[in-house]
């Protein structure tokens, strides 16, 4: 069932015990301000999908499946294959998740990852075209939150990038007129690793790979998203606050080379 989520309350205390962090450069999990967390990635965790994976960043978990079915080509793009990406907050996943309708942030979410896979050109949707303005494949890619605790962008980011990167697609031939399915299979033609990386301002630190704390009591967020050969494909600008020059040109190199770091680690998972 999809969820809604309720505004989460930082005390006094806490705030002011995180500002005084920030003050020395270090954040009250003991990071410094341009740390990730720990990071986890464990492919092929689900039997029955054509790829998959479970990440962790902290104590943020999500879980991504990907199945790749025949479909039908849009009337706008008759020799490309269809990608279809939704996210979703289980009410499992926080206290401050609860069942309804998705709410700003699930919809932002699933738009920024499908964002980040689209404009990065990741899947060759050419390869995934049967016959021209008739069949396809079609690549649908489903992301759970299985526990939230900040920069599920980021979380999602990284489980659909291993995900995809280690998937299949069914073989096929031509019988009768007909598309008939075979058993092998074959890998998804994989062109690009987009990976993502978050940035929080909270008073005058600029911080990575925020908790959700950092998250709520921040002024600005920023999401960018980078491929194989560091151009940048995507970014998605958060909260009312915003960036100076200089604070943006920072981001960007951090964004590059934090990017490569994660790219190698998600390659090397899927050996």
């Amino acid at each position: 069932m999809p969820a809604v989520k309720k505004i989460r309350i930082i005390d006094s205390m806490r705030r002011t015990d995180i500002e005084n962090s920030l003050k020395q450069s270090k954040r009250l999990d003991g990071r410094a301000i341009l740390d990730y967390r720990e990071i986890s990635i464990e492919t092929n965790v689900l039997q029955k999908t054509c790829g998959s994976a479970s990440v962790k960043i902290g104590d943020s978990e999500v879980l991504a499946g990907i199945k790749v079915e025949l479909g039908r080509p849009f009337p706008d793009t008759p020799d490309k294959g269809i990608i279809i990406c939704n996210a979703e907050l289980l009410p499992i996943c926080s206290a401050f998740i609860e069942p309804g309708p998705p709410s700003e942030d699930a919809i932002e979410l699933s738009r920024v990852s499908d964002r980040g896979i689209r404009e990065s050109g990741m899947i060759d949707l050419s390869q995934l075209v049967i016959r021209k303005g008739e069949d396809v494949f079609a690549v649908f890619i489903d992301v759970a939150i299985i526990n939230e605790d900040g920069n599920l962008f980021d979380a999602c980011s990284y489980a659909i990038a291993a995900a995809l990167h280690g998937a299949t697609m069914p073989t096929y031939k031509i019988e009768n007129d007909k598309v008939v399915i075979l058993e092998e299979v074959k890998p998804l033609p994989i062109l690009s690793l987009p990976i993502s990386t978050t940035f929080v301002k909270i008073g005058d630190k600029i911080l990575l790979d925020p908790n959700a704390e950092e998250q709520t009591m921040c002024e600005a967020r920023l999401t960018l998203v980078t491929d194989d050969k560091g151009n940048f494909v995507s970014a998605q600008k958060g909260k009312a606050g915003g960036f100076s020059f200089k604070e943006f040109n920072e981001m960007i190199e951090i964004s590059k080379k934090k990017g490569e770091e994660i790219r190698k680690k998600i390659i090397k998972n899927d050996k």
